[in-house]
């Protein structure tokens, strides 16, 4: 995870270039980028999604891509559950469903707090033992809510604190991580480049900037691609500011370590 941490920033600016596909924004706990289930089927899965939300307290998402090539689905769920923050913020209870209907391959990814309840083994049955079967006969919408109950069964042995009273609100919590960001970036990186830079030099002090600022975004919304463009964007903002140059000034969720399943239909 370490390792990750220091590879956000190129993470960042590869999806920034258009290189990966884009992690949507998270307004629902069902979103359907392939057009399959109809409206019936989102809506009923929405509320069963609802139900676990208000009596367990976790969070279990899904989406569906029509492919996530360039990435395989591992490292693409993995992205979107780091940038999605699905579960409570202060449990980081959350369960990513993804399915690439046009790869055929279907993956859950599991917050740290839930590998307990769900190892990969665990999820690994999930797949092959509810989702693949009805996928195979084109019933995806079964196959994603028996996958949602027995992922709900697992989740009901576990200790867990008590779910919240307004578990929605925890939906919008990406936006304000970015506010946080925004911030940071204009209030604290400047009083950061200033020192580092007048320290360091102005090109080895823009760099240890930026790297600080990447840290400093990942220790505060564990966020890869929140601590990507952190780094990123602060070492372009000292570098257009142009600190240090005449001795002045300028200026989350569930914790997902890579834990879960893949599989195929």
């Amino acid at each position: 995870m370490a390792c990750a941490a220091w590879l956000a920033p190129l993470q960042a600016a590869r999806a920034a270039n258009g290189d990966l596909l884009p992690v949507p924004a998270l307004k629902a706990r069902v979103t359907d980028q392939t057009g399959t289930l109809a409206s019936d089927q989102t809506q009923a899965l929405e509320a069963k999604l609802a139900e676990l939300e208000r009596t367990l307290g976790s969070q279990v998402v899904v989406l569906m891509v029509p492919t996530t090539q360039p990435e395989d689905i591992a490292a693409y769920a993995y992205r979107v559950a780091d940038t999605w923050k699905v579960g409570r913020r202060e449990v980081g209870d959350g369960v990513l469903v993804v399915v690439a209907k046009g790869d055929r391959r279907m993956r859950i990814e599991v917050a740290r707090k839930l590998e307990g309840a769900i190892p990969d083994l665990m999820a690994k049955r999930i797949i092959d033992g509810a989702m693949a079967p009805a996928f195979r006969q084109g019933d995806y919408a079964g196959g994603l809510s028996l996958a949602v109950d027995q992922i709900a069964l697992r989740i009901k042995g576990e200790d867990l604190p008590a779910p919240s009273q307004n578990p929605s609100a925890d939906m919008g919590r990406e936006g304000t991580q970015w506010e946080d960001l925004g911030i940071f970036l204009f209030v604290g990186v400047p009083i950061l480049g200033a020192v580092l830079t007048a320290v360091l030099g102005r090109k080895l002090g823009s760099a240890a900037t930026g790297v600080a600022a990447g840290a400093l975004g990942w220790w505060w919304t564990t966020s890869l691609l929140i601590s990507g463009v952190a780094g990123v964007a602060a070492l372009l903002l000292v570098g257009a500011l142009g600190v240090g140059s005449r001795g002045g000034r300028s200026g989350g969720g569930g914790s997902f370590g890579g834990g879960g399943a893949s599989g195929s239909w």
